[in-house]
């Protein structure tokens, strides 16, 4: 439950982040005041209705005109760490060593008869001398 509740919200930031990204263009086509055709990271279609001069140009008094909006996403993601005030630094510093220490690893403990194997036991002692620990 909690694995799949980190990764819903991991999947959830990274596609926050993806849109927060993107910047993208629509294109509208009016044909007077009606809109006729919209679209996404494309040009428009047109409805037909423009007047074509002897150039192949669209003529000034044509009933048709375009609307191009633009929408920038952020482009700059990288913070730069002496915009930080000395609080935040020190924050930052102090943070970072001790999450790297923390996982820092016990000395390797040296036992000296890992490599003798212990004495056979024909009888156990306590029994043969009646001696316990009370």
């Amino acid at each position: 439950m909690k694995n799949s509740l980190y990764n819903s919200i991991s999947i959830v930031m990274a596609f926050v982040v993806l849109f927060s990204t993107v910047s993208f263009t629509v294109d509208k086509h009016f044909c007077g005041s009606i809109l006729v055709d919209t679209a996404i990271l494309a040009k428009a279609e047109t409805c037909g209705m423009e007047m074509m001069s002897s150039k192949d140009t669209i003529e000034e008094d044509s009933c048709c005109s375009n609307e191009k909006v633009a929408v920038e996403g952020q482009d700059e993601l990288k913070h730069n760490f002496q915009s930080f005030d000395l609080d935040q630094q020190l924050f930052l510093t102090t943070f970072t060593w001790t999450y790297i220490n923390l996982f820092e690893g016990l000395p390797e403990q040296v036992i000296p008869f890992k490599d003798y194997s212990p004495p056979l036991l024909v009888t156990d002692i306590h029994l043969v001398d009646s001696v316990f620990l009370i």
